[in-house]
């Protein structure tokens, strides 16, 4: 008998059953999944105690993914250039040795901004006041020669480039252009009235964790006045303001429905990125070890890229994960959106449930080609 709620498309079976067994091992899991494939959805799962069909919950640095569509627009439209110097649109940021580095590069975690010191406050990072602390601070490497992750800046950076280009602010944008008209449920700034549909992500706190240094990298990182990055969403003022580094918040299903409108359609419309946008935007810019974190990591501009460590895609897909291991990402090759968001925080990258979600969809999808 199946536990989970949902259901899926003939010939993703081996997904249910993976789901399911999932669920059957472990009586605290919830979590949602879903998939489209050629724009239509094939996979819409929910199962364990603490998630609903409709539920929202925070997705971290899935986030990024959500509000690097923006950019995506920005970048067809003609309007932001990823090859030009972000001074070219932002004048004050050209200081300290940063004034040649390209937008490609600032978003694709080169800049040597991964925080600064003494931090952000919480209401301050989706503001201009952060972006012009940001601009007038000296990078911690030579810009564009190395690249380590941008935990949050990278968002500043974003919003920043949006404001300058655009006029408006990339939440507003993102809701006029992407959510409202392609029916995503993903919220970059979760309004009031969808309050009531937010589940708190559940997370292990670590009792004895060593003092973390706040002038290290890892420090620089972890730029906010939290005890853990874990707790971002669950504070209503950070769901509400929507940071497009972490702030983010929705379920499952608006992230595979975010990356399938983008790229095949959904429900029959037309894709709302071109291929050679797509392209551009996902042309891996850096691989190898992370600056920031030690690890290995693949960037495009903005969005991960698959690699070894992070094996959730063909070499053609693009998305992000977040700190809880959701999972959100397009695969131009097998024409699919993906979207995976558990409750609880669990272990990411491979062999994770959401890599192993996301083969089992890739597997069904190219059984039917």
């Amino acid at each position: 008998m199946q536990i989970s709620h949902g259901a899926v498309a003939a010939g993703f079976e081996d997904v249910l059953d993976l789901f399911e067994s999932f669920l059957a091992e472990d009586p605290n899991y919830s979590a949602q999944l879903s998939a489209y494939h050629g724009g239509v959805r094939v996979v819409g799962l929910t199962g364990g105690p603490g998630m609903a069909a409709d539920s929202v919950t925070g997705a971290y640095s899935c986030s990024k993914g959500v509000a690097a569509m923006v950019i995506a627009l920005l970048v067809q439209e003609n309007v932001l250039d990823l090859d030009r110097p972000v001074a070219f649109y932002w004048p004050e940021f050209g200081v300290h040795g940063k004034d040649r580095l390209l937008v490609r590069e600032a978003l694709s975690h080169q800049a040597g901004l991964p925080g600064i010191e003494g931090g952000f406050g919480l209401a301050e990072f989706t503001t201009a006041g952060a972006a012009a602390r940001l601009a007038s601070a000296r990078p911690v490497w030579q810009p564009g020669r190395q690249f380590g992750y941008h935990a949050l800046t990278i968002g500043i950076l974003m919003e920043e480039l949006c404001r300058r280009t655009s006029g408006e602010s990339l939440q507003d944008l993102y809701d006029r252009r992407i959510r409202i008209p392609y029916g995503v449920d993903f919220f970059l700034g979760l309004p009031d009235e969808e309050e009531h549909r937010y589940r708190d992500v559940l997370y292990t706190a670590e009792p004895d964790r060593p003092w973390l240094d706040p002038l290290s990298l890892d420090g620089l990182n972890s730029n906010s006045p939290v005890s853990t990055i874990m707790e971002l969403p669950n504070i209503r003022s950070v769901r509400a303001a929507g940071m497009s580094a972490a702030g983010g918040v929705g379920s499952a299903d608006g992230l595979a429905r975010l990356y399938a409108a983008a790229t095949t359609g959904a429900d029959n419309s037309e894709p709302f990125l071109g291929e050679d946008t797509v392209r551009r935007m996902s042309t891996e810019q850096v691989w190898g070890l992370d600056r920031s974190s030690g690890l290995d990591n693949a960037f495009a501009v903005v969005f991960m890229k698959p690699h070894p460590s992070r094996n959730f895609g063909s070499h053609r897909a693009f998305g992000h994960e977040g700190a809880n291991a959701a999972l959100g990402f397009a695969d131009p090759a097998y024409s699919l959106g993906f979207g995976y968001i558990p409750q609880r925080a669990e272990d990411g990258r491979t062999p994770g449930r959401a890599h192993r979600l996301a083969a089992a969809v890739r597997r069904s999808a190219a059984a039917l080609a």
